[in-house]
């Protein structure tokens, strides 16, 4: 896997530096002509050329016409609002509410065909129970001191659930062992929930496979992540949603998942763990 989950959106970032300085090497300028002219210290230039700050619109705008580059405004607005997206503290994404951030990728979801999860937290979305979504967002909420609006932001998540029934859209879950037995909510929650495990697997869009925690095994335990078609990875973080869009580190997630979906059983032997699991809740 990649050092840094945030590793596209530093590649994304430097992309646009090195664009900026194209197209201040074709005018002509120096940087500290472009800044004098846009009334900018000269410094800012720096920072924009080299990654370190994303340009504003307006910075964009005002870049490529004192440089004679009108034409690259919508590309470059356009990559760097890709880039802004790429790594966001959770504590941005849910500032308009928990029923907004549960909205924020539905068209996504719709325009997938295949999903990938691998979970190492929780249940993966698309099978958790109503009781289940509000014991997560719940505890969500109160860690990231997130807008209490949980009825609501269980009710959208809940929403995506159908997905499972329509279309031609597929689900391969894998999931730790320790996830089962993981107490999200009360006793009568999890039982609902391992239940709700048990039943979908039976469908057909729907392959599930549970990762013993004795099981020998070449990848380690590690973050939440999942993968829509080839197109796009979401890592979950501590701190932030990570977006990675960059096909060499989509590769590297594909391979992650497919070996860690080696080390997973299915079938009878992943009911077992599961009814073991129910079993345990006394």
């Amino acid at each position: 896997m990649s050092n840094s989950p945030s590793s596209s959106a530093e590649q994304a970032r430097l992309a646009i530096g090195r664009r900026l300085r194209e197209i201040l090497r074709d005018s002509g300028l120096t940087a500290r002509a472009l800044s004098r002219m846009a009334g900018w210290d000269e410094s800012k230039c720096s920072r924009l050329t080299h990654g370190r700050t994303l340009p504003s619109d307006e910075d964009i705008r005002t870049w490529c016409r004192l440089c004679g580059a009108e034409g690259e405004i919508p590309d470059l607005i356009a990559a760097t609002r890709d880039a802004d997206s790429m790594y966001v503290e959770w504590r941005r994404l849910q500032r308009n509410g928990m029923k907004r951030l549960q909205e924020t990728r539905v068209s996504l979801y719709e325009q997938t065909r295949l999903f990938r999860f691998y979970c190492s937290q929780f249940i993966p979305w698309p099978l958790q129970t109503p009781g289940y979504m509000r014991a997560v967002l719940s505890a969500f909420a109160e860690f990231h001191e997130a807008p209490r609006d949980i009825d609501e932001a269980v009710e959208a998540r809940a929403a995506r659930s159908r997905l499972l029934y329509e279309g031609d859209h597929r689900f391969a879950m894998v999931v730790e062992e320790s996830v089962l037995h993981d107490r999200i909510a009360d006793d009568d929650v999890m039982a609902g929930q391992l239940g709700q495990l048990l039943e979908g697997m039976s469908l057909p869009s729907v392959s599930l496979g549970i990762i013993p925690s004795t099981v020998r095994r070449k990848l380690w335990t590690m973050e939440t992540f999942s993968i829509y078609d080839d197109k796009r990875v979401f890592i979950e973080l501590l701190s932030a949603g990570v977006t990675v869009t960059q096909p060499r580190e989509i590769a590297l997630y594909v391979k992650g998942f497919t070996e860690l979906a080696s080390h997973a059983v299915y079938g009878s032997k992943a009911r077992a763990l599961i009814t073991a699991a129910i079993d345990a809740l006394g």
